[in-house]
């Protein structure tokens, strides 16, 4: 059995420092793995028990990351959790300004081709849908797509990243 519990538990928390934890989530992380130990110790004999706190502290740590990565940053509140999934301000600006720039291209487009390219795109129309409602055939819908796809990609390439 284990006699100094703290140079374990000073250890891991060194680990988990190095791992890029802050001292408050390294302390979080050791104690979790402190009751989950003795938790386990109830029902099973722990042979290693400073091996199973290790191995816990460490999926601990897999797991917060995880969460961090896919949920976002978490500030708790008063038994209330806050979750920021918004964009970054320079994420909002860049798509601002990729979306005026978008704009301007679709306005240099002749109005046909402008008319056809939004009809599709922005109102979803079929391409059969949008040939009946301009008298066009299918083929000429699609040549007009990619018109519109060509000109616009041509004039928005190297502004965006």
């Amino acid at each position: 059995m284990v006699k100094n519990w703290q140079a374990v538990f000073s250890l891991i928390k060194t680990v988990l420092l190095r791992r890029g934890h802050s001292e408050q989530d390294a302390d979080d992380l050791v104690q979790e793995a402190w009751v989950r130990l003795a938790q386990y110790a109830r029902q099973q004999a722990v042979l290693e028990p400073e091996a199973f706190l290790m191995q816990t502290a460490l999926n601990l740590s897999r797991d917060a990351y995880r969460a961090t990565r896919n949920h976002g940053e978490q500030v708790q509140y008063d038994e209330t959790v806050l979750v920021d999934g918004a964009p970054n301000v320079e994420a909002v600006i860049l798509s601002r300004e990729r979306m005026t720039r978008m704009q301007e291209c679709v306005v240099r487009l002749n109005s046909k081709t402008r008319d056809i390219f939004l009809s599709h795109r922005i109102h979803g129309m079929s391409y059969q849908q949008i040939a009946r409602q301009h008298r066009l055939s299918v083929s000429s819908v699609e040549k007009h797509m990619a018109k519109a796809t060509l000109l616009i990609t041509g004039w928005m390439e190297g502004w965006y990243p």
